[in-house]
């Protein structure tokens, strides 16, 4: 029962517990100090077996893991800026000077009348360029697009087909060739090919359909040192500074054979030709190309000028091969050599002429083309606007055009300003754009 052990007198109510606390003795001034010591002895032991067992360990570590590879640096390819020949300023001759002049233009013709020119110096005039081919040779690879397949018997057959390219960047980890689409477009594998007979496999980094053009990426750890000496990536020329009459070198495929040269000039240059998102120029030259297998065309320097286009058959000039300038493509081609999808805006445009701002157009792109099932399209652009703004950019030229679009990244939504003519004036539009690749 409660309470039957309670003294009495006491009752429930009235109970009190004693309660203790420990109160624990502050620590002295040497004992702080002794404890700090323990401590930073203590750290020091730790980190003396930590940095004896890494070195005992990272041998054996890097032999069975293999050493781990550096960070990728991202490839730069610089841009070019249209130049246009200067035109030389007139000078007031004295009738001396003028005198002079005709003496030694006379003189000239007189000798080159009566020289007569023999194979030797023909040889003479292309030796510079045949020697600077030779050099840059070491830069041109042959891509060997290989297919599995099965014959009626079920038998696996391999095809192969050859294609040219071009090695126009190198990383720490890679080697970066440019060449034709189709050399990727149904491989099952790909085997590159150096100029001294090395072959190893390569994978496919990037590709743009528009141009037809790919990158195809080969390990530098595949390739043997003496290789890697060797090859020296082609230098990436001005297509800008060409002009007409340009002594020229068609190297990869001119013949439809992998290794084939041929030489030439330009013949004609047709500059502001509307390509989408891009107005680029063309060379026309009577030298040997073939698009399909990868034709490249280099100056006299050993510089990579452009590539060689599929020739359309409704082009006056279809007897002569047609290449496409490579500085409009330096941008697409920094993000292709990266891994990353070459922006698409989708339209084909030209600038309003300052004449036509004049009579009220609006300054801006106009639109020629907004191509089907790309961005432009399915964002309402239609034939006939003028891009004015695109995000807080003011376009007025198609160099402004390209380079924004350069900037772009697939998959960006961005705000784009149209100028549209309606029944009476110009009518301002807003688009939400999503960025595709091309």
């Amino acid at each position: 029962m409660p309470g039957m052990n309670e003294p009495k007198g006491i009752s429930q109510e009235k109970r009190h517990f004693i309660t203790e606390k420990i109160v624990r003795q502050p620590l002295t001034k040497r004992q702080i100090a002794e404890r700090g010591i323990l401590l930073v002895l203590a750290a020091v032991l730790f980190g003396v077996v930590a940095a004896i067992s890494f070195v005992v360990s990272r041998p054996w570590a890097e032999k069975r893991f293999g050493e781990p590879p550096p960070a990728e640096s991202l490839i730069s390819i610089p841009k070019d800026e249209p130049t246009e020949a200067e035109t030389e300023p007139e000078t007031t001759k004295t009738r001396e000077t003028e005198t002079e002049s005709q003496s030694f233009d006379e003189a000239v013709r007189g000798a080159m009348a009566n020289y007569h020119y023999t194979v030797d110096d023909l040889n003479a005039m292309f030796n510079s360029l045949r020697t600077q081919v030779q050099k840059t040779a070491q830069g041109f690879v042959v891509v060997h697009s290989v297919q599995q397949e099965v014959d009626w018997f079920d038998n696996p057959v391999e095809t192969t087909v050859l294609y040219s390219g071009a090695i126009i960047a190198v990383s720490s980890q890679e080697f970066l060739v440019l060449t034709p689409e189709a050399a990727i477009e149904h491989a099952d594998s790909i085997k590159v090919t150096f100029a001294n007979g090395t072959e190893v496999s390569g994978r496919i980094k990037q590709q743009d359909t528009l141009s037809g053009m790919a990158i195809v990426s080969v390990n530098v750890s595949d390739i043997d040192e003496t290789t890697r000496k060797e090859v020296q990536p082609v230098v990436l020329g001005n297509s800008y500074m060409v002009r007409e009459g340009d002594l020229i070198a068609a190297m990869g495929s001119p013949a439809g054979i992998a290794r084939s040269v041929d030489y030439g000039w330009i013949s004609y240059i047709k500059k502001n030709v509307q390509a989408v998102d891009l107005a680029n120029r063309i060379f026309y030259s009577r030298v040997g190309s073939n698009a399909g297998r990868g034709t490249f065309l280099v100056n006299s320097s050993g510089e990579l000028i452009g590539w060689a286009l599929e020739q359309n058959q409704e082009e006056e000039t279809n007897q002569m091969s047609m290449i496409v300038g490579i500085s409009d493509y330096k941008g697409i081609l920094e993000k292709l050599t990266n891994g990353l999808g070459a922006p698409c805006f989708g339209i084909e445009g030209q600038e309003v002429p300052s004449a036509m701002v004049d009579q009220g157009l609006p300054h801006g792109i106009y639109v020629l083309n907004s191509v089907t099932d790309r961005p432009a399209y399915h964002a309402g652009i239609q034939n006939g606007d003028i891009i004015t703004r695109v995000e807080d950019r003011e376009i007025t030229t198609m160099k402004d055009f390209q380079n924004m679009v350069d900037n772009l990244e697939c998959g960006q939504l961005i705000h784009v300003t149209v100028q549209r003519n309606g029944q009476e004036h110009y009518a301002e539009l807003e688009f939400q754009l999503t960025v595709g690749a091309r």
